[in-house]
């Protein structure tokens, strides 16, 4: 209509706008990320020998095909899942390859990056499966007590086989070894997820309140508690004390996130500290190391030399914010866990505090972003998932980098990626493909809504 010579219109919907796939970005990203490790291989090789290492060419080469198939089986069956995770992935596994080479040079009767490499395609090779597979992420929870019943049984079965540096959490058969709490993690965060979403309104509104805290009825928690102390108490018997600190911490964040209710992380933070006080006291294995947290000089000062802590954090000093460049460290001293336990040490010396701080940004980006995908997410069982198998990567970040800078005693985990450990990468590279899955949900069911 017209009004005194003004045209006035009437104001039309606004369009609504599909999302970008970004696979692209994930491509380029990835591309960057092999370059970067090729490139700390050939460093560590010029500063070792003066030369570029001959197997340089075959290790991008090898890198690079499993990170292609790895995007094209995302292109295919995850086209709108976060570009960031499978970079990040890449470049975490690649470094840690470059570190535990580097490492092997100082030790040559113990190679251990082919090994590595072999675990890591298998775990690609896992991940692509996953992606390829599992078309929709609640199919998972239909499986929940099979999962649980799977997880039990692997964390178990390490009791039967004898202890290897005071902890029963091998599985050691003709020279092949694998750790089954490794893939006990995610069949837990499944179950965890599945039955906390199946029961979250009577875990938040039914049962008594007990000052802020409304406790739930004993026949609600009462089956999750069981199979969490059952868990807890096999990885006690066995002295894997940071796995049963990382499901702990798993139950209280999920229960926490199901049930909107804040007590349940102070009832959390109570129940570690008494837990970690008696532990500490009672079991030799973990009193030692607690005393070392407690005093880390003090083999130095009865004259016996450093132990790893301390030379973890002569490490971590002589790296200072630069570092002393790829090769060129020390860390090796650190002793037999040079590799697995501590070799976030030979990142803080070799590549500074820089360095180190970008290899969290890396953790932290991958947490967040298995966050977001949570958030994104309408149906409680994927968004408990996500948040679950991100806070698994987050936990074991903060207990492993907490224990070799001497922020809490040693557990003897390790690091996502980077250690030594095929179990461990074969798990996070499910972990990843999950997260991955669950990114993809998130943004398509957006997408769908569109399209209608």
């Amino acid at each position: 209509m017209t009004n005194a010579g003004t045209t006035v219109t009437a104001d039309l919907p606004t369009p609504a706008v599909r999302l970008p796939r970004r696979r692209g970005i994930e491509l380029t990203l990835i591309v960057v990320a092999v370059l970067l490790s090729v490139y700390g291989y050939c460093a560590v090789g010029l500063a070792k020998s003066g030369t570029v290492p001959p197997g340089a060419a075959g290790y991008g080469a090898g890198l690079g095909v499993l990170a292609l198939l790895a995007h094209i089986a995302v292109r295919l069956r995850a086209p709108y899942a976060d570009p960031l995770l499978l970079p990040i992935g890449v470049l975490l596994n690649g470094l840690g390859l470059v570190l535990i080479y580097r490492l092997d040079l100082e030790t040559p009767g113990d190679r251990a990056a082919p090994t590595q490499l072999v675990w890591s395609t298998l775990g690609v090779g896992l991940f692509i499966v996953v992606v390829l597979a599992l078309r929709d992420h609640r199919v998972l929870q239909r499986y929940a007590y099979v999962c649980v019943a799977a997880a039990l049984v692997l964390l178990t079965l390490p009791v039967l086989f004898p202890a290897v540096n005071g902890a029963r959490i091998w599985i050691r058969i003709a020279g092949f070894s694998i750790q089954p709490g490794e893939f006990a993690k995610v069949l837990l965060a499944v179950f965890f997820a599945a039955y906390l979403a199946a029961n979250r309104n009577a875990l938040a509104y039914a049962g008594r309140r007990v000052w802020r805290l409304q406790l739930p009825t004993g026949r609600v928690l009462g089956p999750i508690v069981a199979i969490w102390l059952l868990s807890v108490g096999v990885l006690i018997l066995e002295r894997d004390l940071g796995t049963s600190l990382l499901f702990f911490g798993l139950f209280v964040t999920l229960l926490y996130v199901a049930t909107g209710r804040t007590g349940w992380i102070a009832v959390g933070l109570l129940l570690a500290v008494l837990g970690a006080v008696a532990v500490g006291r009672l079991e030799p294995h973990v009193h030692s190391r607690v005393q070392d947290w407690l005093h880390p000089f003090a083999s130095i000062d009865a004259g016996h030399g450093p132990n790893q802590l301390a030379q973890s954090l002569f490490a971590f000093a002589a790296g200072g914010m630069l570092g002393t460049g790829l090769g060129l460290g020390h860390s090796v001293l650190i002793g037999f866990a040079a590799k697995s336990d501590f070799i976030l040490a030979t990142a803080g010396e070799e590549l500074g505090l820089s360095g180190l701080s970008a290899i969290f940004i890396l953790y932290g980006l991958l947490v967040e972003r298995g966050y977001r995908a949570g958030l994104a997410l309408r149906d409680p069982f994927g968004r408990l998932l996500a948040v679950g198998l991100a806070s698994i990567v987050a936990l074991q970040v903060f207990v492993i980098a907490g224990g070799v800078t001497g922020l809490i005693p040693l557990t003897g985990m390790a690091m996502p990626f980077l250690a030594q450990g095929g179990s461990s990468v074969v798990t996070n590279w499910a972990i990843v493909a999950l997260l991955i899955r669950l990114s993809d949900s998130s943004r398509r069911q957006y997408d769908i809504e569109v399209a209608a």
